[in-house]
């Protein structure tokens, strides 16, 4: 029981784990944000511009056909408000994934660009010059 007890603690505390841990909290806590937003802020303006209507409550009742039992409904406008909380997380998703690609790319850039390039070594005739003039200077 104890090898299975250290396997699990090595499983548990890899740093993959861990970060998908955290990620998953905060995507949850974001989740309940962005909820918000459209909930409380976007959809009661939209709702009023086009007659008060609260989207949340958007539904179509279908006729019970047997007595005693509850008319189903339809709740497309619940589904309109969700699929706008999807766009929008999906947007923030995107725009958080460009932004680290962007970083990544950059800091990429930074290890690839290689260093100020060394001056070539002269040549043959370059240096044969060179002795030519030294010496000339010292005779004078």
């Amino acid at each position: 029981m104890s090898a299975f007890l250290k396997e699990f603690k090595q499983f548990a505390m890899r740093g993959n784990v861990v970060d998908m841990a955290v990620g998953i909290i905060i995507g949850g806590a974001f989740g309940k944000i962005v909820s918000s937003l459209v909930e409380d802020i976007i959809m009661p303006p939209i709702g009023y511009l086009i007659g008060g209507v609260k989207f949340s409550e958007l539904s179509v009742k279908f006729p019970a056909f047997i007595e005693g039992v509850e008319p189903v409904t339809w709740n497309y406008g619940n589904f309109i408000q969700v699929t706008i909380d999807f766009i929008i997380v999906a947007f923030a998703v995107f725009l958080l994934v460009k932004g680290i690609n962007k970083l990544s790319s950059l800091k990429k850039k930074e290890e690839e660009a290689p260093a100020a390039p060394a001056e070539p070594e002269p040549s043959k005739e370059e240096v044969l010059l060179s002795e030519i003039r030294d010496l000339l200077k010292q005779k004078n």
